[in-house]
């Protein structure tokens, strides 16, 4: 027993002595910062459509069509939902640091946060926002990994930001290309709360990248079903993305309110 601990030790400890040999501290920060870059579309709109596919254990399945408008550089999105037909006309705006929930039966904003869940699938508000990792986490650990078949360089990072949606984050990114391919969140007490894969980006358009499809876990909500544990999870796909410039008005109360009539 005494022995398998060793090994396990040992094994750990030659994960992380990447970054005394090989990879530094700021040779980290800088690919860290390299993931924040390409998750934000400074200086141009971008507009997507996603197709979100829920599926909770046992296999029953929802889904949820929406138009993406974000404006990084003013830290400003709007997502107007098209389906399914209960749904349609919802909407949720950012701007001034509030995210706004727009339900067009009754024609009220009702205020919500990063944190809540989007629409009710397995993605956060957040989610759909730039990440500031540099910014808001500290680099705990980090070191150089396989991931399948990428080399991957390996964070694990803890918030200094009080605003951020987990306390814990731990990252696996690319090292050719500085892509974020897998991310696991945390609480305090070091729970796994959710777990993200990002497999595929579509080719670069004019010099940004974008995730083809994402995968999002929920590794609290889930039942064993055969012996084996399901948990509920999200499939995203990303499709018609455009970097052509929105008109103010994209980012208003007023444009849900009108996409709705």
């Amino acid at each position: 027993m005494k022995k398998t601990i060793f090994m396990i030790m040992t094994a750990v400890l030659a994960l992380f002595s990447a970054s005394a040999e090989g990879l530094t501290k700021n040779d980290a920060l800088s690919v860290l910062k390299k993931v924040d870059e390409n998750t934000s579309y400074m200086g141009v709109d971008f507009k997507a459509d996603y197709v979100m596919v829920q599926e909770k254990p046992g296999g029953s399945k929802s889904y949820t069509n929406a138009t993406m408008y974000r404006r990084d550089s003013k830290s400003m999105y709007t997502i107007l939902i098209t389906g399914p037909e209960a749904d349609k006309g919802k909407g949720y705006v950012q701007y001034d640091n509030n995210i706004w929930m727009y339900d067009p039966h009754d024609r009220q904003f009702t205020y919500t946060s990063a944190k809540n869940r989007f629409n009710n699938t397995n993605l956060n508000n957040g989610d759909l926002a730039p990440q500031n990792y540099s910014k808001n986490y500290t680099m705990e650990k980090f070191g150089e990994v396989k991931l399948g078949k990428y080399n991957c360089v390996y964070f694990e990072l803890k918030a200094t930001a009080k605003n951020v949606e987990y306390p814990i984050v731990k990252l696996w990114v690319s090292k050719d290309d500085n892509l974020l391919r897998k991310r696991e969140d945390y609480s305090l007490s070091e729970q796994l709360l959710r777990t993200t894969a990002i497999p595929s980006y579509q080719p670069p358009i004019q010099g940004h990248v974008v995730p083809a499809g994402m995968l999002v876990i929920d590794n609290l909500r889930g039942q064993k079903i055969d012996g084996k544990m399901q948990y509920e999870k999200t499939q995203i796909t990303v499709s018609n993305v455009s970097f052509q410039k929105q008109g103010d008005i994209v980012y208003s109360k007023q444009f849900l309110e009108n996409m709705s009539l």
